[in-house]
């Protein structure tokens, strides 16, 4: 019978997850998503119950840090170890990975990777496969053979480099037979891989080799590997070298998105700019990153800026067009080299990791954890490059082989079973008064939809909420901004390109209402009206536009008005003055920056009183002391009075902003949406 849902894991799968996990907590172990661990074990057939000699494995994709039992794959040994007699040979060993599929136990769990078969044919009943930086950069030194030896005498043995399948398997199971007394194996140009009877002994194994290697690169390796210093490429003091990245960021991911828009990261961390410090870092960075996992994230190698840190911000923009230029066409002449009839079309020209001394690294993806797991990547590659360097020379494995990885074709059919993206993923938004209300609710629905998102609030606490809520540090940021101070609007959108590379959507929503007659309306109450919502709507549209403008990549600008917009009410000169002059923000700036194909919306809600900070600050009881109504009953009242006798909640004002930036309404600009459930004395005209 098969197992139940809730049956407890087999005792191999379960000393299985937490060894990954240990392992994988460790970055000096492996890279996110790199390696995978397996152990072999009996359970019941799901069929006859008997006992079966199984194998459960890491499967494609994954973490191991994070790995759970639907991430496993789960094969019978006996069906996985037959297919060694109808092995076709290299030329054709990726039809092995479909043929995996015949040894599922079961539904099988998660679908087997191209590194199944190093786990199913060594005759060990644990083994691990990793990539760290300290196995790597054995694996990639020009003496790695005699290194290896040199390290661990006969208890690991080099593998030379082959390209992850079948026959890498059969490989390091003839290496484990022929060395009976080896605990693993340092793979050239990739990796290591360890073995145990138990799973203690597997894991004792694989950190004694990467512990060992480790303080082998330490004792025997020179000092400053990679160089002296170069004058004039050290570090930036850190404000100055923050505010140079900041500037730099839109204009390099509207380079970076040429072929695709992407996502940003951006790192200054000590290894990365003591690298870009020294004299060796042109010819290390243009041989490329190292290990399969490296470049599959990174591209083949980075593009550089040979400028020192001090050169003029012109100067520096202007090199890195001619730069990026240079990059795309020897990408692209890489891709005609190596590609053939069967290769998949290239998939872009542009870098995935851009390096500027003295400010540290941009990096990008599809998203943000993409681009900051390429930017660890890199940070891998360069470890990786020092420890090569300090007692031989960096050699990683040749560039057709890397061509060969890039555009495997089990990768290729791998990114084409990736689910669809949102329609904003990639996209950047930055919302006003984003920790409450309608702001919340833009925040959470622009977030839902793909976007990474930008919290802005006066109140530092709730927009941290809502950031946590979102996701955290990959999906959305907190910043506290005062909407009538430039300088704080300035830092908000600073600290938004550092986090995800620029800025692409901005929803003016920040506000605050004060209903009195005009007698009673003082200049005090129609200045603090109008510097937040007038004044700093148009602040922060300023700054987004210089933003946007940098990027070259268009944008959305979008103004949360009112129906008072348009609407002439009883006792509420300031509110409605200042909405009126943000609806007219909309109409002079679209017709300003259609230009850069930015496009400039806004929408006007009536009535959202449930989750709005606005009423629940006094402006409900006023409002419900000018009509007459309890303050309860204010939702009800404003229902009421509309067409369709519905109330508005935040949720209805947020999907009005999604329906304008979500990539159906590519034509329109300088239009208001009404959302007040039918108010016929505020129809637009």
């Amino acid at each position: 019978m098969t197992p139940s849902p809730g049956a407890a894991q087999p005792l191999p799968a379960a000393e299985l997850l937490a060894r990954s996990h240990r392992l994988g907590a460790d970055p000096r172990n492996t890279n996110y998503a790199g390696g995978n661990t397996s152990a072999k074990g009996l359970a019941p057939d799901p069929v006859s119950g008997a006992d079966t000699e199984l194998m459960w494995v890491k499967g494609s994709g994954g973490d191991l840090g994070t790995l759970t039992e639907p991430g496993l794959a789960v094969l019978r040994l006996d069906r996985l170890r037959a297919l060694a007699e109808v092995y076709p040979g290299v030329e054709r060993e990726d039809e092995m990975v479909a043929a995996f599929d015949y040894c599922l136990h079961g539904k099988g769990g998660a679908a087997p990777s191209i590194d199944t078969a190093m786990h199913g044919l060594v005759d060990a009943a644990h083994v691990d496969h990793l990539h760290p930086d300290s196995g790597i950069a054995l694996a990639c030194a020009a003496e790695g053979e005699a290194l290896t030896a040199e390290c661990f005498g006969d208890r690991v043995v080099w593998v030379p480099w082959r390209r992850p399948g079948f026959q890498l398997g059969l490989d390091i199971a003839e290496m484990k037979r022929a060395n009976p007394r080896a605990i693993g194996c340092v793979l050239g140009g990739h990796g290591i891989t360890a073995w145990g009877d138990t799973s203690r002994e597997c894991e004792e194994n694989s950190l004694s080799i990467i512990r060992e290697a480790e303080r082998f690169l330490v004792k025997r390796g020179r000092p400053e590997p990679f160089g002296p210093l170069l004058e004039g490429y050290g570090p930036l003091p850190d404000d100055e070298r923050r505010a140079r990245a900041a500037a730099l960021a839109p204009l390099l991911r509207g380079l970076a998105s040429t072929d695709r828009v992407q996502v940003g990261h951006f790192t200054d961390s000590a290894p990365v700019l003591d690298f870009l410090a020294r004299a060796e870092h042109p010819r290390l960075a243009a041989l490329g990153t190292s290990c399969p996992d490296h470049f599959l994230r990174t591209k083949v190698r980075p593009l550089v800026l040979d400028l020192p840190a001090s050169a003029p911000l012109d100067e520096v923009t202007a090199r890195f067009g001619r730069l990026h230029e240079e990059y795309r066409a020897e990408y692209a002449a890489y891709y005609d080299r190596h590609a053939d009839t069967d290769s998949p079309a290239m998939r872009g020209a542009d870098p995935a990791i851009v390096l500027v001394p003295g400010v540290g690294m941009f990096s990008y993806g599809k998203d943000k954890q993409t681009a900051r797991v390429a930017g660890e990547f890199y940070l891998n590659a360069i470890n990786v490059m020092r420890g090569a360097e300090a007692v031989s020379s960096y050699a990683p494995i040749d560039e057709a082989e890397k061509f060969r990885i890039e555009y495997w074709a089990l990768e290729e059919a791998k990114l084409r079973r990736m689910p669809a993206p949102k329609p904003l993923a990639t996209r950047v938004a930055l919302v006003t008064g984003g920790g409450s209300g309608i702001g919340k609710a833009v925040a959470h629905r622009l977030a839902a939809e793909g976007a990474c998102v930008v919290v802005a609030d006066v109140n530092a606490g709730s927009a941290a909420e809502v950031a946590v809520e979102l996701g955290g540090a990959d999906r959305a940021l907190a910043v506290t901004v005062d909407v009538t101070d430039e300088a704080a609007i300035a830092a908000a959108f600073r600290e938004a390109v550092l986090a995800f590379g620029g800025v692409d959507l901005v929803v003016n929503n920040a506000g605050i209402s004060i209903s009195k007659p005009l007698l009673e309306t003082t200049a005090r109450d129609w200045d603090l009206q109008h510097d937040i919502m007038a004044r700093g709507s148009f602040l922060v549209s300023r700054e987004a536009a210089r933003v946007m403008t940098g990027q070259g990549l268009g944008g959305d600008i979008v103004y949360i008005t009112s129906k008072n917009a348009v609407f002439a009410g009883p006792n509420n000169i300031a509110y409605s003055a200042t909405k009126a002059d943000q609806a007219h923000q909309v109409r002079l700036l679209a017709a300003e920056l259609g230009e850069h194909g930015i496009r400039v919306n806004g929408v006007n809600p009536d009535g959202v009183v449930r989750g709005s900070g606005i009423f629940a600050a006094g402006w409900g009881a006023q409002r419900a002391a000018v009509y007459g109504v309890p303050e309860e009953e204010l939702g009800e009242f404003y229902a009421r009075r509309t067409l369709l006798k519905r109330e508005v909640l935040p949720e209805h004002v947020a999907n009005a902003v999604f329906a304008l930036t979500g990539g159906e309404l590519t034509h329109t600009t300088g239009l208001h949406i009404p959302v007040d459930a039918g108010v016929a004395a505020a129809f637009l005209r």
